[in-house]
């Protein structure tokens, strides 16, 4: 009973700190804003998951700027949703949806095929789409959802769309990794957690694999006008957390050290639109600035092997 009241009154202060002191943790908390004003007149923007979240943030950014912004969502009706959103929001926003599940080998080959068809450039492609912290499932093709999701449908995306963004160079990819990259490891000998299984380390092991993705992708397309970085958006509100009840719990009870969608946002739009960036690569940004990469996300070496092991799969032939 007595640790029962230590416990709540301990909590009763940090309620009161986190109050008092609100305006002045939510400005930090809010992190680097990208003051770039360029514009995107003629551009053709892709962006993955985009219903909701940071995802629909960054397109009303880049909708704003005159782009033509496509998202790409799973969902296609909250697709659409968002899209009259920001039509509504931006005058004159050219905005459009198209069906997209990275869990779906086959649904992104029929959307790469469709696209090439139908749009001839593609200037910045945004693969921000993931989830974090579910149960044990696998994609269609037998991947662990985790590395599927988050790593694999991106890395499949972008290898069939890297021709249209060639020629549509200068043109920029953005790939939304995680601080959580700090955590993880590529476990070449159990890749889809098969031998055990933990939802937050095969989170961390897939936002490490976006940012060895963003580094060999780089180096592959050195002298293309293509350049590739990394972003870890901060920690975000978002739905992100649906499947993890005590993380919810948490990030409800320090909400004030979250931002929101729209600061979260910044990082991406800054790396697609900001003009000092246009020859830099192979690099990972927060806030708006260069950030920290774990050692293990600077390995070179690991960096080829996780990209020929995927490269020798059937489904991603």
């Amino acid at each position: 009973m007595h640790m029962i009241v230590v416990i709540t009154a301990g909590l009763g202060v940090v309620a009161l700190i986190l109050r008092l002191f609100s305006t002045q943790i939510r400005k930090y908390a809010a992190g680097g804003v990208c003051r770039s004003t360029a514009r995107l007149d003629g551009k053709v923007v892709l962006i993955t998951g985009a219903n909701s979240g940071i995802g629909k943030e960054t397109a009303l950014d880049l909708a704003f700027r005159g782009a033509r912004v496509i998202l790409a969502c799973r969902d296609v009706e909250k697709g659409e949703e968002a899209a009259t959103e920001i039509r509504t929001r931006v005058g004159g926003a050219k905005v459009e949806v198209r069906e997209l599940d990275l869990a779906d080998t086959c649904s992104i080959r029929a959307f790469a095929q469709r696209f090439l068809r139908e749009v001839d450039h593609l200037h910045i492609l945004i693969n921000n789409a993931g989830i974090m912290m579910c149960p044990y499932m696998k994609t269609a093709d037998g991947f662990e959802m985790h590395i599927g999701v988050n790593h694999l449908g991106h890395f499949l995306l972008t290898y069939l769309l890297i021709g249209l963004l060639k020629r549509s160079a200068p043109s920029r990819i953005v790939v939304v990794s995680s601080l959580a990259h700090n955590f993880g490891w590529i476990r070449f000998h159990d890749l889809h957690s098969q031998g055990s299984y933990h939802s937050g380390l095969a989170y961390c092991q897939s936002k490490l694999a976006n940012v060895l993705f963003t580094r060999e992708l780089a180096r592959r397309l050195h002298g293309s006008n293509v350049t590739v970085n990394s972003v870890h958006p901060g920690t975000v509100r978002s739905e992100l957390l649906r499947h993890s009840t005590v993380m919810s719990l948490l990030f409800a009870f320090f909400s004030v050290f979250l931002k929101t969608p729209k600061e979260g946002a910044q990082t991406s739009a800054y790396c697609a639109v900001t003009e000092e960036l246009q020859s830099v690569s192979g690099k990972h940004f927060s806030d708006c600035a260069p950030a920290f990469v774990a050692p293990q996300g600077r390995n070179e070496e690991t960096a080829r092997k996780l990209w020929d092991v995927w490269k020798g799969m059937p489904q991603m032939d």
